[in-house]
């Protein structure tokens, strides 16, 4: 019974303020109450006809998308690399390397960042390339981590050991074998860079220029003025990202149930 009631607890907490900021989004007023008065659309259409948040909507989609196509192009070889290495410690030296990341602190990246690309020499901070630069560093790992776990779980080294005793190439077995059966993953993996990417507010707001801030850095500016305004935008934020996570959590099951089949033949 308590157990329950701490689950409960938990999920209000979790909740309550999510369910105030929806709130709080399409009410009039909101000063000195728990509670917002009057009911209206008004800042919702205000975030949408705000020229500086329609610009970094576009340029947080734009980083996301960009990030997602370099995590396949860079993550798909590395991760197979990684699987098939037939030495254990190269397989756990690799792991560590591309995990080093996740430890390492978004701040602590962008400040080597501003030291190295606010030179004369490499005069590219602000640029839009560059913080596309930076998320792959950052979101990179997690992409890999998916994939590699899938691999693992599906047993794709059996199906190649299988395919290769055929006489299929290492080309063939990565293009009819090992791609199909990680659709699902890689689908999954794209989701949690794209959750993540669009979330960033840290790297992005020290990193990015004017003409290049991502949506939560123009976002933490609307909390200086109308409070309706701001819980609006944060808002078109969650859903972005609940539905990230909801895709995410579909192409999980998608690829669970493929693994279930395969295990069954």
């Amino acid at each position: 019974m308590i157990p329950r009631w701490v689950t409960v607890a938990y999920l209000v907490y979790l909740a309550l303020p999510i369910a105030l900021l929806f709130v709080g989004s399409f009410g009039e007023l909101w000063l000195n109450s728990l509670l917002p008065t009057g009911l209206t659309l008004k800042w919702y259409l205000e975030v949408a006809a705000d020229p500086s948040f329609r610009r970094a909507f576009t340029a947080s989609l734009f980083v996301a998308a960009a990030t997602s196509v370099a995590c396949v192009g860079l993550g798909l070889p590395l991760a197979y690399a990684v699987f098939r290495a037939q030495n254990p410690k190269i397989r756990a030296a690799a792991r560590v390397l591309y995990q080093l990341p996740v430890a390492l602190p978004a701040l602590v990246l962008a400040f080597g960042y501003i030291l190295m690309f606010s030179s004369d020499t490499l005069p590219w901070l602000g640029s839009i390339w560059l913080l596309i630069a930076g998320h792959i560093v950052l979101w990179l790992p997690y992409f890999l981590q998916t994939v590699v776990a899938d691999m693992q779980r599906l047993g794709l080294r059996t199906l190649e050991d299988a395919a290769e005793s055929l006489g299929s190439t290492a080309l063939q077995r990565f293009f009819h074998i090992v791609l199909p059966a990680l659709r699902h993953s890689v689908l999954s993996g794209l989701i949690i860079v794209v959750a993540l990417s669009i979330g960033e507010f840290q790297f992005s707001n020290l990193i990015s220029g004017f003409l290049n801030r991502t949506y939560p850095v123009v976002l933490l500016q609307a909390f200086y003025g109308a409070t309706g305004f701001a819980c609006a935008a944060t808002v078109i934020l969650l859903v972005l990202a609940l539905t990230a996570s909801v895709t995410g959590a579909f192409s999980a099951r998608g690829s669970a149930r493929i693994s279930a089949a395969g295990s069954k033949r």
